[in-house]
């Protein structure tokens, strides 16, 4: 064993290898920060470029890719309203707020030392429990995914506590988005009107970039006051305070790196849904619910550990089985066969100083990644220095662009500019548009799970908790559905 972890220690901290992360840290990082362009993307990307190294910097490449990109998400979030990446999406209200009251760096630290924190927790489960986890993650079949998948859209009813009606509104908006093209079990074609284009269903990143930046440039635009000129001069130290941050939200800090790790372990799930499922509970158990929304630190701690800790979590099911567990290690996957390094049990004892190298490099990915992300914060601040007549226009020119890059089509800028002009009218009138987002991302999951189920079941209803783990999560599920419809009937009784 101690061979392999020397052999391991010797394949990551040479200085080609070394090399080769700091240049996928500045590309993660620029690539997150760039509304349009996902994670995925990036590593997509990537796997051309690295095709001719060796097995162990070309990981090293696309875990510090991801892992930056991951993170960087969270500055045009924070500093413009603008979610770099669908996994900041899910506080990015929450940073934007803090940024308008001047604490900036609070959230642009938390959002970086915690993630950082809760990578290197998902690299700890991923060095001792790979194998455990693993093969509790294979258990899951299309009738946990279909329990996991709703308790997931029930976020967006403990996002929107204060108005829950408006809250599941806007979920059925999104859920109807997502019923949108071909994208659903029987391949037929729903809502099109006839439009071809529309036969590939609504993107969720162009339908994101709509409701978080377009959005903001119409407020802009009816509204001319200034704002991010009065919070410049405080986006300062974004380490001040962090260990205080630290110190107060310890649970906090585990329960978004624990479900993290768990949520990025299920074949499918990934960061996106980690964060938001975080957020969410962050917000049902914390002690001050009514600060959520207004720029509380809280819920950015929680869900900024969740979504690194998730990319740790992907590589469990990647690594002992060969199943993706998310869309960066399907890439991943192809990868490690490209370099016979066949995900699998054997990998764990032909080639133990590779799975070393990989533990390693995670670890080192997370470390680097807060200099590197100070160096990046200290570079995105002074776009609140430009003046917003200019900056305004130059946002919309890179949402265009960033969006018209997905597919290369007109028709994803016409999708970005609607659903800008629908967030706007919804935000206007009280409506929160985070609850649609999270429809988009779930509702696809939610209707092919459930048509696999029923399949499966040949239409008997009781399949779905039958087995022990569905049944459980049912048992989650319709608790918290009913939790406060009993708690608010024996509070009328108390005061009757």
């Amino acid at each position: 064993m101690w061979t392999a972890v020397s052999q391991a220690f010797f394949m990551v901290f040479e200085p080609y290898t070394l090399m080769v992360m700091v240049v996928a840290a500045v590309y993660g990082l620029f690539v997150g920060a760039v509304p349009g362009l996902t994670a995925t993307m990036a590593t997509a990307l990537l796997v051309p470029v690295t095709f001719f190294m060796a097995p162990v910097p070309e990981v090293a490449a696309i875990v510090t890719d991801t892992a930056m990109a991951i993170f960087s998400g969270d500055i045009p979030g924070c500093l413009l309203r603008i979610p770099g990446t669908p996994a900041s999406a899910a506080y990015t209200d929450e940073a934007f707020a803090l940024t308008r009251k001047g604490q900036a760096e609070v959230a642009l630290g938390a959002g970086l030392v915690f993630s950082a924190v809760g990578g290197l927790f998902g690299t700890v489960v991923l060095i001792v429990a790979a194998p455990a986890l693993a093969d509790f993650a294979i258990r899951f079949s299309s009738f946990e995914y279909f329990w996991l998948v709703l308790l997931g859209l029930t976020c967006a009813v403990f996002i929107t506590s204060d108005r829950p009606l408006k809250g599941v509104i806007s979920l059925f908006l999104g859920l109807m988005v997502a019923c949108v093209g071909l994208n659903n079990p029987g391949g037929f074609p729903r809502f099109t009107f006839g439009n071809a284009e529309m036969m590939g269903g609504i993107g969720m990143i162009s339908m994101m970039i709509g409701m978080f930046a377009i959005s903001e440039i119409i407020r802009y635009v009816v509204d001319t006051r200034p704002t991010a000129e009065l919070v410049v001069d405080q986006v300062g130290n974004v380490l001040k305070g962090q260990w205080i941050l630290a110190k107060k939200y310890p649970v906090q800090i585990l329960r978004g790196s624990v479900l993290g790790t768990a949520v990025g372990a299920l074949p499918g799930a990934g960061a996106d849904i980690a964060a938001w499922m975080s957020y969410a509970m962050s917000k049902k158990f914390s002690k001050e619910p009514e600060k959520f929304g207004t720029g509380h630190v809280e819920g950015i701690v929680e869900s900024g550990s969740a979504n690194n800790s998730a990319l740790a979590g992907a590589w469990i099911p990647a690594l002992v089985f060969g199943i993706p567990g998310d869309s960066i290690t399907a890439i991943v996957i192809g990868v490690l066969y490209m370099k016979n390094m066949n995900p699998g049990p054997t990998l764990f004892t032909t080639n133990p100083q590779n799975i070393y190298a990989i533990f390693l490099i995670f670890i080192l990915a997370n470390i680097i990644m807060i200099p590197l992300g100070i160096l990046c914060i200290k570079a995105a601040k002074n776009i609140l220095k430009v003046p917003r007549n200019i900056l305004m226009p130059v946002i919309l020119l890179f949402c265009i662009v960033g969006t018209f890059a997905i597919n290369n089509s007109v028709f994803d800028v016409i999708v970005m500019l609607v659903a800008g002009l629908i967030a706007y009218l919804l935000e206007e009138n009280d409506f929160p548009i985070s609850p649609a987002i999270l429809g988009v991302v779930l509702g696809g999951m939610l209707e092919e799970n459930f048509i696999t189920s029923m399949i499966k079941a040949d239409g008997n209803f009781m399949a779905f908790v039958t087995r022990p783990i569905a049944a459980s999560l049912a048992v989650v599920t319709l608790l918290v559905w009913t939790m406060p419809l009993v708690m608010s009937r024996l509070r009328q009784r108390r005061l009757a």
